[in-house]
């Protein structure tokens, strides 16, 4: 997924907004001083922010309920070195330690990933998902690159 990839559409009032809100709440605690973006498109919005070694991206289609949020950060570009091993190892960590995130590939990157409907998404959750992802990606990038990485 990609800024390129947003839709349109328009936000719904109160619960689009609230959601929108709640968003900017938790990556500005999150978020390197100055290094939150936002890029809105119709009903899509989508921010980007620096966390420690990586770039979080968050992605909301919109308030009805079938709308999702995407919560996302590349740890590390593909190819790599000794991919069976690796995947083997993504694979494991996708059961045993990232909770409601897990590892994927999207456009030739091994990314940290969580996805869910908006439908009775909570605040709490929405924080989960964002700070889940982050603090995933920045645990795991650089272990990951000095592992599998080209170099």
């Amino acid at each position: 997924m990609d800024i390129d990839s947003l839709t349109g559409g328009t936000i719904e009032p109160g619960v689009g907004e609230n959601l929108v809100n709640t968003i900017e709440t938790v990556i500005a605690s999150l978020a390197e001083e100055g290094s939150p973006l936002v890029s809105r498109q119709g009903s899509c919005t989508l921010w980007k922010f620096k966390y420690g070694t990586i770039e979080v991206l968050v992605q909301l289609t919109g308030a009805s309920d079938e709308d999702t949020l995407t919560v996302w950060s590349a740890v590390l570009d593909l190819p790599a070195k000794n991919e069976d091993q690796m995947m083997a190892e993504l694979m494991a960590a996708n059961w045993v330690s990232t909770l409601e995130a897990r590892f994927a590939i999207s456009s030739n990157q091994v990314v940290v990933v969580t996805t869910r409907t908006v439908e009775d998404l909570s605040a709490a959750e929405l924080s989960r998902a964002i700070t889940l992802v982050a603090s995933i990606a920045d645990e795991s990038d650089e272990p990951l690159i000095e592992k599998y990485g080209q170099g």
